[in-house]
């Protein structure tokens, strides 16, 4: 399997861009370089990474998302590979809005499982395409930055970039414009998120 390799350097270190076959396969961090390998590995067996500019023009959007255009990455279409409930489980996190958090048991009962938090939780570690998938923004009931795959100190960076509210007023309530209660809040098959702070435009 072949596939394309783009690299970007952001404030929180080099990041790897995957792609192939028109969507994005892979992103991770350059010091995460052998779990991405692995990851991939697991999905295609031998693969080959050409190095590529601007794969799929994902480049790009990552790139402006670093610079604050946080909608840049939502619709990015993503080659997961994993299994069923593993992609049941990126798909909700990729509903989550940017300025807002989530916790592994919202994540759960939101796909029918309630008692599945800890099965959330190994998928959110399995998730191949980090930032475009945000698992960065699942947090622990309460309210603590737990288990990022690319380090504690890069969810807490992308999540201040994002506008959400970091430390014990992380969950405090607030109350969300009528366009978005109906886009989130009414709908069960999504997951409630909380959002502390504006986030940025």
């Amino acid at each position: 399997m072949q596939l394309q390799i783009d690299e970007v350097e952001s404030p929180i270190g080099t990041i790897l861009l995957v792609a192939g076959a028109g969507a994005l396969c892979a992103l991770d961090f350059a010091n995460c370089r052998e779990r991405m390998l692995s990851l991939l590995g697991a999905r295609y067996g031998r693969t080959r990474l050409e190095p590529a500019t601007d794969p799929g023009g994902y480049t790009t959007r990552l790139r402006a998302y670093l610079d604050g255009d946080l909608d840049a990455v939502a619709d990015i279409p993503v080659e997961t590979g994993g299994t069923a409930f593993q992609r049941r489980v990126w798909s909700s996190l990729r509903q989550v809005p940017r300025g807002s958090t989530t916790t592994y048991g919202a994540l759960a009962g939101a796909l029918g499982a309630p008692t599945a938090a800890r099965a959330v939780g190994l998928a959110n570690s399995r998730n191949p395409v980090a930032i475009v998938i945000p698992c960065h923004r699942v947090v622990g009931a309460n309210g603590s930055l737990t288990g990022y795959a690319g380090g504690i100190d890069r969810k807490r960076w992308l999540l201040a970039h994002e506008g959400a509210g970091l430390g014990t007023d992380l969950f405090s309530p607030r109350r969300r414009p009528a366009s978005q209660r109906s886009a989130w809040g009414e709908n069960k098959s999504v997951p409630r998120f909380t959002t502390a702070v504006s986030p940025r435009r």
